[in-house]
């Protein structure tokens, strides 16, 4: 039986083939059930998700806890999605398939693909296990694939992804589990696996984060604006520039007025405290 370890030398090994002039041995079977799979990735990105109350769950479980407080407080009808960002999310569906599919093709086992678990009341649908361990599957930008390539996602886990592991991993109780990433740009593969204290007591966290969402206020804000340049400007550091509740977390900016955003030729700058007014275009907010 192969171990999870092996996995990405192993899907190179067999992938390498084809460069050598030999066909894969895929069998019809296979072909249908990846083919479905690609299918199944299609329809479900296709139908609407129901507009719900939000709600705690495995896969928001790790963001910083004022932005889930803003989530768990916030109409969420109000978060419409660009339709580019609704074409990521399909790309990342499609790709999760065709890093599963080259993982059945290396020879390791593939089970309880979108199990549920619950743990301490909260739920969630887990991407697999590959040899008996939690692997979550991860389609990255060049830029977020480094932090699986060279193991820093502990440093900057802005999205939560080590919570989630733990997640899993604590509903199926082991603990050799990790990552299995494929650079979007590239296709390189690579398999992180974090380190025990890398990851959250997840059952602590839960409580944690019960208790936060309680109260009438929001917990600290999640990170500090930083230095735009050597103007004395501050802006927003690049985790909060993404996040739906920006403006309502940084009403108080600019002495009250709130967040002031000016458009540079490759960004947005979100700036907190103007102290030299920038010579671009300033945007409504």
């Amino acid at each position: 039986m192969k171990k999870l370890d092996t996995v990405v030398e192993d899907i190179y090994k067999e992938v390498s083939k084809i460069s050598d002039g030999k066909t894969l041995k895929v069998t019809e079977k296979e072909l249908d059930a990846f083919a479905e799979g690609m299918k199944s990735a299609m329809k479900h990105w296709l139908t609407p998700r129901e507009v719900k109350k939000p709600y705690l769950r495995m896969s928001n479980i790790g963001r910083p806890e004022r932005q889930l407080w803003y989530d768990m407080k916030t109409d969420p009808k109000k978060n419409i999605l660009a339709p580019s960002t609704q074409i990521k999310f399909l790309y990342g569906h499609l790709l999760e398939e065709v890093v599963l599919f080259l993982v059945k093709l290396s020879g390791h086992k593939i089970t309880d693909q979108q199990k549920e678990v619950t743990v301490q009341g909260i739920k969630g649908h887990m991407d697999c296990k590959i040899d008996g361990e939690v692997v979550d599957i991860k389609s990255a930008s060049n830029f977020a694939f480094r932090k699986f390539l060279f193991g820093t996602l502990p440093e900057k886990d802005s999205f939560g992804y080590l919570a989630q592991l733990a997640g899993y991993e604590e509903a199926e109780q082991t603990t050799g589990g990790g990552f299995l990433a494929i650079n979007k740009e590239s296709g390189e593969l690579n398999l992180f696996k974090p380190l025990s204290l890398d990851k959250p007591n997840i059952i602590t966290k839960i409580k944690t984060i019960k208790q936060q969402l309680k109260k009438d206020v929001p917990p600290a804000r999640c990170y500090s604006p930083v230095p735009d340049g050597a103007s004395g400007n501050m802006k927003l550091p690049s985790e909060c520039t993404w996040c739906a509740h920006k403006f309502e977390c940084h009403k108080d900016s600019n002495d009250g007025e709130g967040l002031r955003v000016f458009k540079y030729s490759n960004r947005l700058a979100y700036l907190t405290k103007v102290k030299r007014l920038p010579k671009v275009e300033e945007v409504a907010a």
